[in-house]
């Protein structure tokens, strides 16, 4: 049976919609499923060579979701992101299934471990901007912030469960036992996502036209849009701005200040909690009715818990700053990402949506070997304060981008 529904009217909220909650089910197993694979991809490749070839192996994985995911957004935009979500979700099923029988029959060779990274990056570049370009044809675009708060919390849980599970898993069963589970995983997502029945794309903003078909026209479209593109160098200065410190910076600021393991996991425990309780914040309230207030004033809070947390005397402080930093992530994240989907022309939605997780997943890890040459020259506090000079540019170009700043959200009328 499809899961259908006539088109959501202002009363259907989308913690209620059967069709939003069947898409953020099928998104929340596949970011289980993404994150268990990588730790059964890295235990395989550990026991199968040396540590030169488990670097190999895992770029492997990720090189292609750098190179792809631009193309894969104008491949949705091109035959619907639903055909493409379940396809992709078709193709990582057999790809772990391959891969827990290579494991089972015998130790894999690096070469095939390196075969099947490289076909799972390059279906994952595709499920990506797809999945991301589906609420639009769920809902209204007044209940998109809403959504994206409970987008915001999937992902808090897929990371919290993900490393318990998989290492459970690997120890209890090894990493065929891994990879079976992801295949179900990335079944269940195929399962919903085949059983959901999206409504037809909203009709482009007043003002604004459907773009040509094409990675070009899509760049083209942003290029030329007066929203979307100070919106996308924002959101690309936050994610620099955040993940630097907090993957590079932090491991570093532990090991200067004798923290050790048990404080930076408090830290990030911290965060954690604060950006769940913010995504939590957006998914009840609902509405952002001034997002050219709420991002900036998002970003400075974001920036003091930075700074906060680099410079913090003693680990109290720390977890503090970091807690503020969560709730200021969650807000700032989730807003941004609403406004993205509203204002963007549903046909470049894939597109638009390829560019924003290009810039946040795919480029922004090429950043931290300079955070950590920073932070061996200088220390890494100068990590988290770089990181707090990339919020406030982010700031400074919502105060000098004047379309920006004059837009009501959607979810305000």
């Amino acid at each position: 049976m499809a899961i259908t529904s006539t088109a959501a009217g202002p009363g259907r909220l989308a913690h209620r919609d059967p069709r939003v909650l069947a898409w953020l089910g099928a998104y929340t197993a596949s970011l289980i499923g993404d994150q268990i694979w990588f730790l059964a991809l890295s235990w395989t490749a550990v026991r199968s060579g040396d540590a030169t070839q488990t670097g190999l192996v895992l770029a492997a994985g990720s090189l292609p979701r750098a190179l792809l995911m631009l193309p894969g957004g104008a491949i949705a935009d091109r035959v619907g992101p639903r055909r493409v979500v379940i396809g992709s979700d078709l193709v990582r099923c057999v790809v772990m299934l391959v891969a827990a029988f290579a494991v089972w029959a015998s130790s894999p060779a690096v070469w095939l471990l390196v075969a099947i990274a490289l076909v799972f990056g390059a279906v994952d570049a595709l499920f990506m901007p797809a999945v991301g370009a589906l609420p639009v044809r769920l809902t209204t675009r007044t209940q998109l912030v809403r959504v994206q708060g409970m987008r915001s919390l999937s992902q808090r849980v897929a990371t919290v469960v993900s490393a318990p599970i998989g290492g459970a898993v690997l120890a209890w069963g090894d990493a065929e036992t891994a990879f079976l589970l992801d295949a179900a995983l990335f079944g269940l997502s195929l399962v919903l996502l085949w059983r959901l029945r999206p409504g037809a794309a909203p009709e482009a903003e007043a003002g604004t036209e459907e773009p040509e078909l094409g990675l070009r026209a899509g760049l083209r479209y942003v290029a030329r849009h007066p929203v979307l593109r100070p919106l996308l160098v924002i959101t690309a200065l936050m994610e620099a701005g955040f993940a630097i410190p907090m993957n590079i910076g932090i491991v570093l600021l532990a090991d200067d200040t004798g923290w050790g393991p048990g404080g930076m996991g408090l830290v990030l425990g911290a965060w954690g909690i604060g950006a769940a309780i913010g995504a939590l914040a957006l998914t009840i309230v609902g509405r952002v009715p001034r997002p050219g207030l709420v991002l900036p004033v998002g970003m400075l809070v974001m920036a003091t818990g930075l700074v906060g947390l680099g410079y913090a005397p003693g680990i109290g402080i720390a977890v503090a700053a970091a807690a503020v930093l969560g709730i200021a992530t969650g807000v700032v994240g989730g807003c941004g990402n609403a406004l993205v989907q509203s204002i963007c022309a549903p046909g470049a939605l894939g597109r638009v949506t390829a560019i924003q997780m290009l810039t946040g997943v795919g480029l922004i890890p090429l950043l931290y070997p300079v955070g950590g040459f920073v932070a061996s020259a200088h220390g890494a506090p100068v990590v988290f304060a770089g990181g707090g000079g990339a919020m406030l540019a982010g700031v400074l170009v919502t105060v000098v981008t004047r379309p920006f700043r004059a837009r009501p959200h959607p979810s305000s009328k």
